[in-house]
């Protein structure tokens, strides 16, 4: 997942890799400078990156290409210290245990450096979790080149905004969701869209429904369902 990899002095930030042989996921420049249009598309690989990042006492390098074959929720959080971002990262490692469980490796990334993540972990998320400790790597995007790429970058503000992707075995990117700062995001749903994921990946005929949780109805696209979904699906189960 990672290699140690001394840290200087220098405000280490990631870097994408390969980007000639990754047209698709290029940065677009906008007429506006500063600007980028949305590059990561659904059904399509996530950018490669290398970015230095903080781990259970340790300063390290993650590279997004060695978590193939396992799924990966990627996500941008606008800063260290700030007040919904701890909410999130600690609601994320609460639940780190099921994440691996799924077989799935969690890496957060903000414009923040590893040194300012583990003074971070120290300080605040170590008192915010029953595990006392951030459990995945806390990546560094310093300059927001990744963010840039992934189309989450805010210039004005030098920072990433909230952006989670979901990634799957195979490097595609199969979701994401981005919002502004100020509303968190809910942990239970993205467990909840990736066994949603896991489970068409395992039954390729198969779809799931709104709502859809391990153990509820599923449908099977053919023409007999065509306008008969109402006898497959009742719309109250979509909220419990």
């Amino acid at each position: 997942m990672a290699d140690s990899q001394p840290i200087g002095c220098d405000r280490p930030g990631g870097v994408i890799l390969d980007a000639e042989n990754q047209p698709e996921n290029t940065p677009v420049q906008s007429q506006e400078k500063g600007e980028t249009s949305m590059l990561v598309k659904i059904g399509h690989k996530a950018p490669d990156f290398a970015a230095p990042a903080y781990l259970n006492g340790d300063f390290t390098t993650v590279k997004l290409s060695d978590q193939l074959g396992k799924w990966v929720v990627l996500c941008f959080y606008p800063g260290d210290f700030t007040f919904v971002c701890a909410t999130e990262i600690s609601s994320i490692a609460e639940k780190n245990d099921v994440f691996e469980e799924m077989g799935v490796q969690v890496l957060s990334m903000s414009t923040d450096s590893p040194f300012v993540h583990k003074v971070w972990v120290d300080n605040e998320l170590s008192k915010m979790t029953s595990k006392g400790t951030i459990p995945f790597p806390m990546l560094s995007d310093g300059g927001g080149n990744i963010g840039e790429a992934y189309g989450v970058y805010d210039p004005e503000g030098g920072v990433d905004v909230r952006g989670r992707f979901l990634i799957d075995p195979d490097g595609i990117v199969v979701g994401y969701e981005i919002l502004t700062p100020p509303v968190g995001r809910n942990v239970s749903e993205t467990i909840r869209q990736l066994q949603a994921f896991q489970y068409v990946r395992e039954n390729p005929s198969q779809v799931t429904v709104s709502g859809w949780r391990p153990g509820k109805t599923v449908l099977t696209p053919g023409p007999a369902l065509v306008g008969n979904v109402w006898k497959e699906f009742k719309v109250e189960t979509a909220f419990d």
